[in-house]
């Protein structure tokens, strides 16, 4: 069987390392782009004591992916999305586990942060890091050090490496690629967006005490996205892969893990079929905009020497997997507000995922496995 375009080259479009071009050149011309593309990504420490596996990556590979909504009013920064991102010792497969951003977890005190520790929603994790005073990047490696040693504690997970890209870092990427193909199984009715008669869009917002869309001028009307295949803008492709409340959604965020996950997906197609990988022009533009976006860590481990561990990674689609089998889990968190647990059988799971033996679970557990996107 014909092996297409590699994975490793997907994969790094996911985490913005969008250095590919080993399916169309040579080692040194994939070695010069490496190289000029490595300066616009900034690398810090993200994964901190012990949720820190190392930087062996030879065997199995886990890293913990994180998209945050930076808000210029907000005072600290929540985890929007969460993903823990398994490559198998066999470097032949990858997996997206989704990671319900309300899940109700302990997360550990920590004396670097002065924090004395909490029982919240795991997103929070990321915002009770970034709340002392610092510099952004300050700000958020500290959130992606308590959060990866929340899912340390409640999973026993340990990470090679992680990478954390903010909402504005997602549109630049989608629209240097020229939009993504996505598909809509479900008519659904945007919280973030509307649009007027003439089709111009406008940002708003979702006001929870109403559960409406607010903040749109007179004429406009939340953008709905009408079911069918079709090649969205940033903007819609974002939204549509951000809803969770509304006509359709009755399983909340599990309805936007799949979407998110699905826009993944269409990223890494994009970046793969259009050309890109063989276009310096392109391939250039694209890591401009993901180097401006993205925050990464590779654990000590020499990017360049991270990205050819990956590129014999088969040519196999992403394989989404579904916490809970997809399935709401509710349990009453803070202040009385809805909040989700995992299941047993998911916390094994994610087990299976840090011990190298995700595949055989997946094998007796195929209800995990999201089936379309």
């Amino acid at each position: 069987m014909r092996r297409g375009d590699p994975l490793w080259a997907r994969l790094l479009v996911i985490t913005g390392v969008l250095l590919t071009v080993v399916s169309a050149g040579t080692m040194a011309v994939a070695q010069t782009l490496i190289s000029q593309a490595t300066g616009s990504i900034t690398q810090t420490d993200l994964i901190g004591g012990d949720s820190a596996e190392g930087n062996d990556i030879d065997g199995a590979i886990n890293l913990l992916l994180v998209g945050i909504d930076a808000r210029p009013d907000d005072k600290d920064f929540r985890a929007d999305t969460i993903i823990i991102l398994h490559v198998p010792a066999t470097h032949d497969q990858a997996y997206m586990i989704s990671i319900p951003r309300d899940w109700l977890v302990d997360i550990p005190a920590s004396k670097k942060l002065d924090f004395d520790g909490a029982t919240e929603k795991i997103n929070a994790a990321f915002a009770f890091g970034s709340r002392p005073e610092g510099t952004d990047l300050e700000k958020r490696a500290r959130g992606m050090e308590l959060l990866s040693a929340t899912l340390k504690q409640e999973t026993g997970i340990r990470f090679n490496g992680g990478a954390i890209i903010d909402f504005n870092g997602f549109h630049s990427i989608i629209h240097a690629l020229g939009g993504v193909d996505m598909c809509v199984e479900a008519e659904a009715t945007s919280i973030h967006i509307g649009v007027n008669a003439e089709g111009h869009k406008y940002q708003g917002y979702y006001d929870d005490a109403k559960q409406q869309l607010v903040g749109l001028p007179p004429g406009y009307k939340p953008f709905v996205h009408k079911v069918g295949c079709r090649l969205m803008d940033a903007t819609e492709a974002l939204d549509y892969a951000r809803i969770r409340k509304g006509k359709n959604f009755d399983n909340g965020d599990y309805s936007r893990q799949q979407h998110q996950q699905q826009l993944i997906k269409a990223m890494a197609k994009k970046a793969t079929s259009s050309g890109t990988l063989t276009d310096f022009g392109k391939l250039k533009k694209l890591m401009d905009a993901a180097g401006g976006a993205l925050t990464l860590d590779t654990r000590g481990t020499d990017l360049t020497d991270f990205i050819f561990t990956l590129k014999g990674v088969a040519a196999n689609d992403l394989m989404m997997i579904k916490t809970n089998a997809g399935e709401l889990n509710p349990v009453v968190g803070p202040g009385n507000s809805e909040a989700e647990d995992l299941t047993d059988e998911s916390v094994e799971m994610i087990k299976a995922a840090n011990d190298g033996t995700l595949g055989t679970f997946l094998i007796e557990h195929p209800q995990f496995i999201a089936r379309n996107g």
